[in-house]
């Protein structure tokens, strides 16, 4: 017999560390005006001494032989700071007023002559490709300048840092830039106009909503167009919910909106079932607060929830209910939402992907393939009772032509055989039972409705667990068929 419990804020195990340890801190470093000493002519260095008139500086190239890049790149010159080009080789009077040193090496060394001169003069050195000698590095840059980002993986591998850059450029919009601009147009009414804190965060939220949108930011200066904005922002009232689907487990299946939700939040009630790694995305100043419901366990009830929800949201507090999956698939997302639409408070659902779907992707099966099914329906694996649902078409569930996938359906797996083969389901009907979808412990058994509980049994899990009944899992089956004495076999289970 399960227990009741209150929501509880969450203790040090659900909550990410602040700051994790880190291999080097990340700074963003003004150039504009400053004198930089680059030694060396070679593409390389002509690479870096672009990025480096890019940000304002003065680029002192102390070089005898110019490469062709680099001949081209002085020809053209910069759009914002500017090169001086020395056709001699550096010397302890090159560090004076410099800012940073960059040398591009031709031996071990002349690498640590460069750097214990710079090193002597005070002067920030990097060697390039060349770590010993380096006080600082150059990471991966995405420009959407003034939006820019940087990523560093320490010097240990330049191609990883390389690709994390790329998957961060087709995240951003490329109308960023100009989002990025206008917010620093508006910044100084929005300082004069909202109080610091909440008001100014508000407002800035929905300002960033609007950034990442589809729409295109406004090219023109009329701040009064931000007018509703701040009006907004201003009036503290009642805060919000969103209903955000965390996905089955694994975080990489986390939505963008849903990302964005998590990282405006101000408190976040999250579910037994939702993954840590899911919890790190989040703000870090966020306020966590596990209300699990599981059954058979020890849960909060849903009224709790619900009251819990209203009252944060009368605080003024932007409240981010974190379910497993998608709320909208037998996470009692209509009941919560109702009772927020009974109390006046503003709520929106953020979609998130089922278990079913992640379970298909995951094993390779399409839960509608042409050959085998036409139509797949989610059903519960328990009603109110704990019993079996009557009020579902069993009849309706014996149709060859569907894939049936019962959620939270592990203690019912025995009633499920017996009632689906009674309502004249051969018992030969293939099976697939998967529990921790997408998780790192995620085990799969495949077999028929005959032995369905046995198989359920051989997982030894107790996570949440899929049933899914189809002619669509008919292969694995067929395949299993060879196996002398065989009649279902747990495919999968990683630890």
């Amino acid at each position: 017999m399960s227990t009741l419990r209150r929501p509880v804020e969450v203790g040090s195990k659900r909550r990410a560390v602040r700051v994790e340890p880190l291999a080097s801190v990340p700074l963003f470093f003004s150039l504009e005006g400053k004198r930089v000493v680059l030694a060396g002519g070679t593409d390389a260095a002509a690479w870096k001494a672009e990025l480096l008139a890019a940000a304002g500086a003065e680029v002192h190239v102390f070089a005898e032989q110019l490469e062709q890049t680099f001949e081209r790149l002085l020809e053209a010159g910069s759009v914002k700071g500017g090169f001086v080009h020395h056709q001699t080789c550096w010397s302890m009077d090159s560090f004076e007023g410099a800012s940073l040193a960059i040398a591009d090496a031709r031996s071990q060394g002349e690498a640590q002559a460069f750097f214990c001169a710079a090193k002597a003069a005070g002067v920030p050195v990097n060697v390039i490709d060349n770590p010993p000698f380096c006080q600082f590095q150059f990471g991966s840059i995405v420009n959407r300048s003034p939006v820019v980002i940087g990523v560093s993986t320490n010097g240990a591998a330049p191609i990883l840092g390389q690709a994390i850059r790329r998957r961060i450029e087709t995240l951003l919009p490329g109308s960023l830039r100009n989002w990025a601009l206008l917010a620093q147009q508006i910044r100084g009414r929005v300082m004069k106009s909202l109080s610091a804190g909440a008001e100014r965060r508000r407002f800035w939220e929905r300002f960033v909503d609007l950034a990442f949108s589809s729409r295109s930011a406004p090219e023109t200066t009329d701040l009064e167009e931000f007018d509703p904005l701040l009006d907004e922002a201003s009036h503290a009232g009642q805060g919000r919910v969103t209903l955000v689907g965390a996905g089955p487990g694994d975080a990489e299946y986390l939505t963008l909106k849903a990302m964005r939700a998590l990282q405006a939040a101000d408190v976040i009630l999250f579910d037994d079932l939702v993954d840590d790694a899911v919890l790190e995305l989040a703000r870090r100043e966020a306020k966590r607060m596990l209300v699990g419901k599981r059954g058979g366990r020890e849960s909060c009830r849903q009224e709790d929830i619900n009251d819990l929800m209203v009252s944060l949201a009368r605080q003024g507090k932007n409240v981010v209910r974190l379910k497993s999956g998608d709320p909208m698939i037998f996470g009692r997302a209509g009941e919560e939402l109702q009772r927020l639409s009974d109390e006046g408070i503003p709520a929106s659902v953020v979609p998130g992907i089922t278990a079913a779907s992640a379970m298909a992707a995951e094993l390779g099966i399409s839960l509608t393939h042409r050959d085998h099914a036409q139509s797949v329906r989610f059903v519960t694996g328990h009603a109110r009772n704990g019993k079996l649902p009557e009020t579902v078409d069993w009849k309706g569930l014996t149709d060859p032509a569907t894939t049936t996938v019962f959620y939270m359906a592990g203690r019912m797996a025995g009633r499920i055989t017996a009632r689906m083969i009674a309502e004249g389901l051969s018992s030969r009907t293939p099976v697939r039972v998967m529990a921790n979808v997408s998780r790192h412990n995620a085990a799969s058994w495949s077999g028929y409705l005959a032995n369905l509980a046995e198989g359920v049994e051989s997982l030894q899990s107790s996570g949440p667990v899929l049933i899914a009944v189809g002619d669509v899992f008919a292969q694995t089956c067929i395949e299993q068929d060879t196996m002398p004495e065989q009649h279902g076999k747990a495919l999968t289970a990683t630890a």
